[in-house]
C-alpha cells in the first residue's frame, strides 16, 4: 500500500511584483492565524517556507509572538529555517550559499529553537551541481525541491541520492509538479472529490510509479496561502475519496523514510524543464543585480572579512553584528526572483537599494578599519598603508590612490610605478579650520589627486607602511595617440592590433581575426527570458576607431569605440518604416602582468528590448565547454533538441548554460578562458562563445514566447491580472561591464587557472592619512583620534599559508571572539594536501564552526573549513 506524506507549508517569495514591504501587511493577519491555528489544533503542523527572514520581519512588529514561536517549534509543530533567504542557486557565489545557511541556522538556533535542517528551496529556477557539497558544509544530508528533473532522460525515481562533485551526498526529495501539489484550499474542501480525481490522485500516481515507490510527498500550500483549518477532519476527508492513504507530515519526517531507503543515485545539476520552466536565459535579464550581486561577495570576502581579521589582531574590533548585517543585506538580494530579476520596477528599485546600502556598510568598515590603524601607526601624510587581503605574500601590482601637492613623488619599494590617473585641485581661499583657539581661516593651498600604480611586496594578510617621497622625474603618466583606423599593443609573447575595424590576436604561432566582436539581437522576451523575435537576427556592431593608451614602458591600453543605429522598438524591428535609436560603445583592453587581457565596456543604451553579447572566436578544436560553477567545474556539451521539444517541455531547453567565473575551452594543444564579473550566461556553438551582457525588456510576463510557448510567467495571465510593464528592465543609458579573457598555447590546467582567477580578483587598499580631502573616505572626519590608541607595529602578518590553496572565505568566528575562520576549497579533480603545520595551528570544523574529523587532505571539489585562534 502507497502512502502519501501530506505537508502543509505556505510558500513566501519576499517581494516578487510586490515588495517585501507588502509582503511584510500579509504576514500580519496569516502569520498569527498559523499560530492560532496550531495552538487550538494539537494534530497540526506548518512549514514556514524554510527561510528565518520573514519571521524575524513579522516578529518585530509582533515581539509577544516570539515566545509562541518557541514553544511551537520545541514541540515539533512549527517549521522554520535553515536559509535565511531561499537563495537562487545558479548565481550566487558559493560562499554566499553557505553563509545564507549559517545566519539562518545561527539566527534560528538563537532566537526560536532547532532549525528545520532540510534543504528546502521549493521554487528556484534549477540548480547547481554542487549543491549535496554545499548542503553538506553545514551537516544537511538532504534537498527537497521542485523544478529541473526529467524522469525519461536523467533518472527514474523522484527519490534518489544526489552525489556532488565533491562525492558528498544528499537525499533528495522532489515534487515535478510543484509546491502545490497537493494545494487544500477552501474550495478544495468543498469539490473533494473532484480535486482528488483530477488533481492529487494523477499526482499521487506519478511520484508512486516513478520509481515504485511506497512512500510519497505530497506538500500542500502556495504563495502566501493559510494555514489548513481542521487538518485532522480535512485529511480524513480526502482519504474518504482517495485511492492512497495520507497522514499529516512534515519534511524532516520524510526524510527519515528516505533515510531508510535504497535510493538510485544521481550526479549533476538540475535543470531541465520538463515539468516546470527553469528560465534557462534569466542570467543575463536586469544585468545590473547581477553585475551588484558580484562586485558586493567580492568586496565582502576578499576585503571587508579579511580587513577586520587583520584590524582584530592590530587591537580593533569590528562586531560581527555589523559584520552579519552587512551579509543580511546582501542575502536579501538572492532569492531567485530578486537575483534573477524577474520582479516589478517598484522591486527593483528596492534591490538596488539594498546594494546601496550594503556597500555603504562595507565601505565604512573599511574606512573605520584603514583610518583606526594609521592613528595607531600615527601615520604622516607622506606616509601611506599598504593591505594584503590574501593569507600569502604578494609581490604583485597595485593601484594606491594618494593626495600631495606635487605628481612629481614615487613610493619607496615600489617598482615600475606609473600615474594611471591623476585630478588637480586649486587653492581654495578663506577655509574655516577649528583650532584650540576657536575658529579660523585659513587659505588651502593646491594639490592632487593621483594614483599610481606599481608591483609591490606585501606582507601575507596583513600590512605595511611605506613613504612617499619626493621625486626629481616626474612619473610616466598617460599618452593617448590621435584615433586611428590601426593601433596595436603587446605583451612579451602576444599582441592585440585593431585593424580596419577588426580586433586581431596575435603569437609567434597564430594569428586569429576578429578575436572578440559585439553581437546584437532584437528580444522578445520579459524578465524570466530572452526570446528571439520571427524574423530578426544576431548581427555584428562594427568597431569604428581606436587609440592607444601608453603609460610607461610596461603598461599600454588599446580603446575601441564604435556606435550602432537599430531600430528602437521591437515594433521597429519588423516596421516597413522604423524609428531607431543608438547603441554607442567604449572598449578598453589592456594585457595585465599576467598575461591576461582585461576588458572594461561602456556601452551607452538607447534602444529597447535587445540582446547584447560577446562573442569570442578562439579557434580552439573542440565541442566541450568546461564551465566554473560554485565550489568546482562541469563540463557542458550541446545536446540536440528536438523538433517537437513543445511537446516535452514547459520551455525550449536551449543549449545555454550558467557559469559562476570563468567559462573554458581546451584541446590537445591550446585553451581558451573567460573570466566574469558578474556576467553569469554563455552559449557556444559554431566553435564561437558567447557571453550574454545584457538582455533587456518591457515586460514582467509575456505568453507565447518562441522558446516559451503558452502562458506567461508569473501571474500575468491568471485571472484578474494584469500585464506589467518594466521600463527599468531596458535600463537605458551608461552601462558598464569588466571581463577578462586569455588564449594560451598551451594545454588547460586547473589549477593554473584558478591561481589567475584569484590574481585577478585580488583587491588593491591603501590609505594615507591626510587633511587636505576628507571626503575621498566618506567617514574620515568622523572617526577620531583617541588618547589611548595603542600602538602597533609598521609592518604586520596574521597569517602565511601556501599559495596553492584556494581560500575562499576568511573571517571573523562567529563561535569565539578570539578566533577567526579560514575556508579553503580545492577546485581540481585531485585530492590537495593540507600543510600538518596549518591543520595543526587551529581546529577543523564544518561551516557551523562544529569540530569535525580532521583530516590531511581536501577531496577534488571539496571545502574544509579550519577555526584558528589569535
Amino acid at each position: 500500500m502507497v502512502t502519501a506524506y501530506l505537508v502543509n507549508h505556505t510558500h513566501w517569495d519576499r517581494e516578487w511584483y510586490f515588495t517585501t514591504m507588502d509582503s511584510l501587511v500579509l504576514s500580519e493577519q496569516l502569520f498569527t492565524e498559523v499560530l492560532d491555528e496550531l495552538e487550538t489544533h494539537a494534530d497540526a503542523n506548518f512549514c514556514l517556507d524554510g527561510q528565518t527572514s520573514v519571521v524575524d520581519e513579522y516578529v518585530e512588529v509582533h515581539p509577544e509572538a516570539k515566545s509562541r514561536i518557541q514553544k511551537l517549534v520545541a514541540t515539533g509543530r512549527l517549521f522554520i529555517g535553515p536559509w535565511y533567504t531561499q537563495t537562487d542557486a545558479l548565481i550566487p557565489d558559493a560562499e554566499s550559499i553557505i553563509r545564507n545557511l549559517v545566519i539562518g541556522i545561527n539566527d534560528t538556533k538563537k532566537n526560536y529553537g532547532q532549525p528545520m535542517m532540510v534543504g528546502y528551496l521549493p521554487d528556484t529556477f534549477g540548480f547547481n551541481a554542487q549543491m549535496p557539497t554545499l548542503l553538506r558544509q553545514v551537516g544537511i544530508d538532504n534537498f527537497v525541491f521542485w523544478r529541473g528533473t526529467n524522469y525519461n532522460t536523467q533518472l527514474k525515481s523522484l527519490y534518489f541520492k544526489w552525489t556532488g562533485l565533491s562525492g558528498k551526498q544528499v537525499y533528495a526529495a522532489n515534487f515535478p509538479f510543484g509546491y502545490f501539489t497537493a494545494q487544500l484550499t477552501p474550495e478544495s474542501k468543498l469539490k473533494m472529490n473532484q480535486f482528488v480525481k483530477e488533481r492529487f490522485d494523477p499526482a499521487a500516481d506519478f511520484a508512486a510509479n516513478h520509481g515504485q515507490n511506497k512512500d510519497i510527498l505530497m506538500p500542500s500550500g502556495i504563495d502566501q496561502m493559510n494555514i489548513i483549518k481542521n487538518i485532522g477532519a480535512t485529511v480524513k476527508e480526502l482519504n474518504a475519496h482517495s485511492k492512497y492513504h495520507t497522514v499529516i507530515s512534515s519534511y524532516p519526517e520524510f526524510i527519515d523514510i528516505l533515510r531508510k531507503k535504497k535510493l538510485p543515485d544521481y550526479q549533476g545539476e538540475l535543470r531541465l524543464p520538463t515539468y516546470a520552466r527553469v528560465h534557462r536565459t534569466i542570467g543575463s535579464v536586469r544585468h545590473e543585480i547581477k553585475r551588484q550581486n558580484f562586485l558586493l561577495e567580492q568586496k565582502v570576502l576578499k576585503r571587508v572579512e579579511p580587513l577586520t581579521v587583520i584590524a582584530r589582531q592590530a587591537g580593533l574590533t569590528i562586531g560581527n553584528g555589523l559584520l552579519i548585517k552587512l551579509w543580511k543585506k546582501l542575502l536579501e538580494c538572492q532569492p531567485h526572483d530578486t537575483l534573477g530579476g524577474s520582479v516589478s520596477d517598484n522591486v527593483a528599485t528596492d534591490i538596488l537599494h539594498r546594494f546601496k546600502e550594503a556597500n555603504e556598510i562595507a565601505d565604512g568598515i573599511e574606512n573605520m578599519i584603514e583610518k583606526k590603524l594609521a592613528e595607531f601607526l600615527k601615520l604622516g601624510p607622506n606616509q601611506v598603508l599598504l593591505f594584503n587581503t590574501q593569507p600569502y605574500e604578494v609581490y604583485a601590482y597595485k593601484s594606491v590612490q594618494l593626495l600631495t601637492a606635487s605628481k612629481q613623488v614615487r613610493i619607496e619599494g615600489m617598482s615600475d610605478q606609473v600615474i594611471e590617473s591623476a585630478k588637480h585641485f586649486p587653492e581654495r581661499h578663506h577655509v574655516l579650520m577649528m583650532t584650540p583657539r576657536g575658529k579660523e581661516f585659513t587659505d588651502e593651498p593646491e594639490y592632487y589627486q593621483i594614483t599610481i600604480k606599481g608591483k609591490v611586496k606585501l606582507p601575507a594578510l596583513g600590512y605595511k607602511v611605506f613613504e612617499i617621497e619626493e621625486s626629481d622625474q616626474p612619473l610616466p603618466e598617460p599618452q593617448i595617440s590621435e584615433a586611428s583606423h590601426k593601433a596595436t599593443i603587446t605583451n612579451e609573447r602576444q599582441s592585440l592590433t585593431f585593424k580596419d575595424g577588426h580586433l586581431n590576436f596575435q603569437t609567434n604561432s597564430r594569428e586569429i581575426t576578429d578575436v572578440l566582436q559585439l553581437v546584437d539581437s532584437a528580444n522578445d522576451g520579459d524578465t524570466y527570458d530572452y526570446s528571439p523575435l520571427v524574423g530578426d537576427h544576431e548581427q555584428i556592431l562594427p568597431f569604428e576607431q581606436a587609440v592607444n593608451v601608453q603609460i610607461g614602458d610596461s603598461s599600454e591600453a588599446l580603446v575601441i569605440e564604435g556606435s550602432a543605429s537599430l531600430p528602437k522598438t521591437l515594433a521597429d524591428r519588423t516596421s516597413a518604416q522604423p524609428h531607431y535609436g543608438s547603441l554607442s560603445y567604449r572598449l578598453t583592453v589592456k594585457f595585465n602582468e599576467h598575461g591576461m587581457i582585461e576588458g572594461h565596456l561602456v556601452v551607452d543604451n538607447q534602444v529597447l528590448s535587445h540582446r547584447l553579447r560577446l562573442k569570442f572566436n578562439p579557434q580552439v578544436a573542440t565541442d566541450k565547454v568546461m564551465a566554473e560553477i560554485q565550489a568546482g567545474y562541469v563540463t557542458t556539451k550541446n545536446q540536440p533538441i528536438p523538433d517537437d521539444w513543445a511537446q516535452h517541455y514547459d520551455e525550449k531547453p536551449v543549449n545555454i548554460y550558467n557559469f559562476d567565473k570563468t567559462v573554458n575551452l581546451a584541446d590537445a594543444k591550446t585553451h581558451f578562458t573567460f573570466w566574469g564579473a558578474g556576467q553569469k550566461e554563455y552559449q557556444y556553438k559554431d566553435r564561437a562563445l558567447f557571453i550574454t551582457l545584457m538582455a533587456t525588456t518591457s515586460q514582467l510576463g509575456k505568453s507565447n514566447l518562441a522558446w516559451r510557448p503558452g502562458r506567461a510567467s508569473g501571474d500575468t495571465t491568471n485571472q484578474g491580472h494584469v500585464m506589467m510593464p518594466t521600463p527599468l528592465a531596458e535600463e537605458l543609458g551608461n552601462n558598464q561591464f569588466d571581463f577578462a579573457f586569455a588564449l594560451d598555447d598551451q594545454p588547460f590546467n586547473l589549477r593554473h587557472t584558478n591561481e589567475l582567477t584569484q590574481a585577478w580578483l585580488a583587491p588593491s587598499l591603501s590609505y594615507q592619512k591626510q587633511s587636505l580631502n576628507l571626503f575621498v573616505k566618506r567617514l574620515d572626519n568622523k572617526i577620531w583620534e583617541t588618547e589611548d590608541d595603542p600602538s602597533i607595529p609598521k609592518e604586520l602578518s596574521v597569517l602565511n599559508i601556501d599559495t596553492s590553496l584556494d581560500v575562499t572565505a576568511l573571517y571573523p568566528a562567529y563561535s569565539e571572539e578570539d578566533a577567526y575562520v579560514l575556508r579553503i576549497q580545492n577546485m581540481t579533480d585531485s585530492p590537495q594536501p593540507l600543510p600538518k603545520r596549518l591543520t595543526e595551528k587551529g581546529t577543523m570544523v564544518n561551516a557551523l564552526e562544529e569540530p569535525v574529523k580532521p583530516s590531511s587532505v581536501i577531496d577534488p571539489f571539496d571545502l574544509v573549513s579550519i577555526k584558528i585562534k589569535f
